[in-house]
């Protein structure tokens, strides 16, 4: 076991959250990757030093619990969680499978609730510590389109919340950082393919902003948070 902070990030996709675990690994933590895609993962950790794949789906809690465990014993106590994964389904109250909003909500909401539970007392033992939760737009407001999205956004928002009351005092920092923008990676610019770079969020520059909160003085610590490009509107 090595004497270097550990982090761990849930949702390492090829965008944001490979882009955190850069952003980590730069600013010397040791980092457990979490997500479902285990080569991903894998390529992921062939190529960054200090990274340590560990496939799952956090909607599997007993899963969860076990690899958590594992990374304890692997890595130390964890000093930084960052909760990236999302589930996301988008249409109309009518249109939506209600069962694809209870999915969504057990990895939005639930998934951050087992995770705080099972990492933040080593943190609070410690005095020290950070949770920092990716959200979006949708945790703000809710738009026709995305029923089966925006409220378990804002469900995640205000249990962040609740985590930071509790736990803020205690010495462990808490942040939801909204994300007001279409993050740059593949799958967007083909949505948008007339848009101009402007237009995107560059993952980069999110996991830029997760180092800063992370590293926030005890003096002048964030909640919520709202990144977006210059030209966006709001």
């Amino acid at each position: 076991m090595t004497t270097k902070k550990t982090a761990i990030v849930t949702g390492v996709g090829p965008g944001t959250g490979a882009s955190i675990v850069r952003r980590l690994v730069a600013d010397g933590y040791q980092v457990a990757m979490i997500a479902r895609d285990a080569q991903r993962l894998d390529d992921l950790a062939r190529e960054l030093p200090d990274t340590h794949a560990f496939p799952l789906d956090v909607t599997d809690i007993p899963q969860l619990e076990r690899t958590l465990e594992q990374i304890e014993a692997r890595l130390g106590h964890a000093d930084v969680l960052v909760h990236n994964a999302v589930g996301a389904t988008f249409g109309t109250f009518m249109e939506i499978d209600p069962q694809a909003l209870e999915v969504n909500f057990q990895t939005n909401v639930l998934a951050l609730l087992h995770l705080a539970r099972k990492l933040s007392p080593a943190m609070v033992e410690k005095g020290q510590g950070a949770i920092i939760i990716t959200g979006n737009t949708s945790a703000l407001r809710g738009k026709g389109h995305f029923a089966g999205f925006a409220p378990t956004k804002a469900a995640q928002r205000i249990l962040s919340e609740s985590i930071a009351r509790e736990l803020g005092p205690k010495g462990v920092h808490v942040a939801y950082l909204v994300i007001d923008a279409v993050i740059d990676v593949a799958w967007t610019r083909k949505l948008h393919p007339t848009a101009p770079d402007s237009f995107f969020i560059q993952p980069a520059d999110i996991a830029a902003e997760v180092g800063h909160l992370i590293q926030q003085p005890r003096s002048a610590w964030s909640f919520l948070t709202e990144v977006r490009p210059y030209g966006e509107t709001w």
